[in-house]
């Protein structure tokens, strides 16, 4: 097990704290591990913090936007790349820990990339810093739809999941409404935008979620659509195709089809019951030849044979297995649930294991694949081996753990590309499971901050190495609010919710320290309850629904 400087001073401060407390908070451990997911919840958004400012050194001077790596593509923008999967989680990260960039320079990006790189009507194109012009000389559509869809995907749905309707909200819907605009691709069920698995995928998971959010029927019937394709024709994934990919790249299609699937099954009966046949003929095929004795499925298979093509284990599994879930939530398929829980007993066998030759996006994608569902079935094994994995992929961000990194050692710089947003996005997830959704504001880098949940609630511990004053604010059922899903499925680079408040609800607030009850509704907690502390004096928050 890796054992760094927080973790030290965590221990540290435990040992202080158990020595300055109160009688009554001496007998209740709970606070303890509470402040001890403190210091690793902090820790994922100090690494966060740094990950942004080093990013924005390398800024290009003339446009502000983000270069694609700091390597062969520096002169580069892209849309499926830089900003897919770096600059939505450095917006994320600032709009928890740092507002004031987060309206600023955060908002002026957006507003640039529009501006120059929207190129097929509002669908962006890559565009070369070099030249202050595109990359390409002339529109590839396959390419412009393929990097719209990622952004999309990837960037902008979990952003709105977490912060709701924003520019970025606007942004996303924008780019599907324009990929759609620009299909053009035959099939018996209607014209779709590609013909790639990928991009598919992906559009269903977003056309799922955008249709819910906006109530226009025009996003589900081109989900339909699409799902039509794959399941009612001759593409059907497991029974039509030679090869099924099941790390990201390609398992976008299966997730993709399940969201439509839970789709349906609220908007249009009939279409579900179309669809559970084939859908049901596909995960199992998946399940009989895509997994291995741990229950984790390989990189890739031909589905027709059984021929396993590629014996790598994805890193993207749980993506994969947000799909099976969200069937078993639906239908109560119990041997789905029982295939997760089978690969979270085995995860102990990939504990320092080599996702993606020893990249720290492998370990994100890995990490996130087991906290997601972890959060639906929180089973042991599965958070020793989360708390363990996310300090192995910590680690590399202070370390030359890959062949030329060595530069970017202690910069706060991951590895110079564009996975470096998924080490944030991942330790976002992390650190809000650890504050069970609470959120500080203004934050401190010398706040410490935890909690921990109970059978009637949750507690808080908070630890100032400096005095503080501001907002404790909970955390809502996002899923229900900002998309109107009509249930809480598992999705693909979700932010999971924890401890949620209801608006209209009553929660009993015990300030431990002083002995002060109060009883507030969850629109004040959403709001935030104003906290004061002074320097090294610990305060212990229990908060319990009403009954």
């Amino acid at each position: 097990m890796l054992v760094n400087r927080f973790s030290l001073l965590g221990f540290a401060l435990c040992l202080l704290l158990s020595s300055c407390g109160s009688v009554e908070e001496e007998k209740d451990p709970d606070f303890q591990i509470a402040l001890e997911n403190g210091y690793l919840a902090q820790e994922g958004y100090r690494r966060c913090m740094d990950f942004v400012k080093a990013w924005l050194d390398h800024q290009d001077p003339e446009t502000g936007l983000i270069p694609r790596n700091l390597k062969e593509s520096k002169d580069l923008w892209n849309a499926k790349d830089a900003a897919a999967d770096n600059y939505p989680f450095m917006v994320l990260t600032a709009a928890i820990l740092d507002r004031e960039l987060y309206e600023g320079k955060m908002r002026e990006i957006l507003k640039t990339e529009q501006t120059l790189t929207n190129r097929l009507d509002r669908l962006p194109d890559d565009w070369s810093f070099s030249k202050q012009d595109f990359v390409r000389e002339t529109i590839d559509k396959e390419e412009i739809i393929f990097g719209a869809s990622e952004y999309i995907k990837d960037g902008l749905l979990p952003l709105t999941e977490y912060i709701g309707e924003t520019a970025w909200s606007a942004r996303m819907i924008d780019l599907l409404d324009d990929i759609w605009k620009h299909a053009d691709k035959s099939t018996p069920f209607g014209d779709i935008p590609s013909y790639n698995v990928e991009v598919n995928g992906e559009l269903m998971q977003a056309l799922s979620r955008v249709y819910w959010m906006t109530g226009e029927q025009k996003y589900l019937d081109w989900a339909i659509r699409l799902a039509d394709f794959y399941l009612l024709g001759e593409n059907h994934p497991s029974r039509d195709q030679e090869l099924l990919r099941l790390r990201d790249h390609g398992c976008e299609i299966v997730s993709g089809l399940c969201e439509v699937y839970v789709s349906t099954a609220f908007a249009n009966p009939e279409k579900r019951e179309a669809y559970k046949a084939p859908m049901m003929e596909m995960l199992d095929r998946i399940l009989e030849v895509g997994t291995n004795e741990h229950g984790l499925f390989y990189n890739q298979i031909n589905p027709i044979t059984g021929e396993i093509l590629d014996e790598g284990i994805a890193d993207t599994w749980g993506y994969t297995y947000n799909g099976y879930y969200s069937v078993y939530m639906l239908d109560s398929v119990e041997r789905y649930r029982e295939a997760l829980l089978h690969a979270f007993d085995h995860l102990h066998n990939y504990e320092y294991y080599d996702w993606e030759r020893g990249s720290a996006d492998g370990y994100a994608d890995a990490i996130e694949s087991a906290l997601n569902l972890y959060n639906r079935e929180p089973v042991r094994q599965a958070e020793e081996w989360i708390n363990s994995e996310i300090q192995v992929m910590w680690s590399m961000q202070d370390s030359a753990h890959r062949s030329g990194t060595e530069a970017y050692r202690g910069t706060g710089i991951i590895e110079g590309w564009h996975g470096d947003g998924n080490f944030a996005r991942t330790s976002i997830m992390y650190s809000l499971w650890k504050t069970q959704g609470t959120t500080l504001h203004p934050w401190s880098e010398k706040v410490y901050h935890g909690a921990m949940a109970t059978d009637r609630g949750i507690k808080i511990a908070i630890f100032p190495e400096e005095a503080w004053e501001g907002r404790l604010a909970f955390d809502f059922p996002r899923h229900s609010e900002i998309f109107n899903l009509p249930m809480d499925y598992p999705r693909i680079n979700q932010l999971p919710e924890w401890f949620t408040v209801e608006n209209e609800e009553l929660y009993d607030l015990i300030f431990i320290n002083t002995g002060e009850k109060k009883r507030l509704s969850g629109s004040a907690l959403r709001e935030g309850i104003p906290v004061n502390a002074a320097i090294n004096e610990p305060v212990h928050i229990e908060v319990r629904r009403g009954f």
